[in-house]
């Protein structure tokens, strides 16, 4: 009987103290974020800001915006190419596709014959720190480190959309793309 006396108020006492802790986990504590420089094949760059699981490219905050992770020695990546330019030249400035490839010693010009030999009308980054924007976006959509290319991931004002693996029709991307910008 005694011991239940004592440990009742105790027990009520820790609880009450407890409770009037601060709480740290916030949103602003518990988000993940990062920037990542872009550069296209022109010399133009870009910043992509990560926030959680959402990235943001500074050309496109009020657009769709798909990120291809894609090599130029891929045969599911060249395919992909038209498919990807027909695409951007349907939505004109309403889609912005943003190929991020994965090589490190690609030059410029040899991208732009790439783009030019497979019908990919649309920017590509050429630059070292594609390979951190790949694996930040690998790790948001849990498709690992050693995910399979292409890669392409749809964002709408920053907020992911869906990603599509490996080779995928170009009719499941404009629908969803259409969805997106709610045609």
């Amino acid at each position: 009987m005694r011991f239940t006396t004592l440990f009742i108020p105790l027990i009520s006492i820790t609880l009450l103290f407890s409770g009037c802790g601060s709480d740290k986990s916030t949103d602003e504590t518990l988000v993940s974020t990062a920037s990542f420089k872009l550069l296209d094949t022109n010399g133009k760059s870009y910043n992509v800001e990560k926030r959680g699981a959402n990235f943001t490219l500074d050309a496109g905050k009020e657009n769709v915006v798909l990120f291809d992770i894609f090599a130029t020695y891929c045969p599911p990546c060249r395919a992909e190419v038209l498919h990807l330019g027909n695409l951007q030249k349907k939505y004109g400035d309403k889609l912005i596709v943003m190929g991020i490839t994965i090589e490190d010693d690609v030059s410029n010009d040899e991208l732009e014959k790439f783009k030019q030999k497979y019908g990919g009308n649309y920017l590509i980054s050429n630059k070292a720190e594609n390979q951190n924007l790949a694996r930040a976006i690998a790790a948001t959509i849990g498709v690992g480190q050693n995910f399979p290319i292409p890669l392409m991931i749809l964002y709408k004002n920053g907020q992911y959309i869906t990603h599509y693996v490996g080779a995928t029709p170009e009719e499941m991307i404009d629908s969803d793309i259409a969805q997106a910008l709610g045609k």
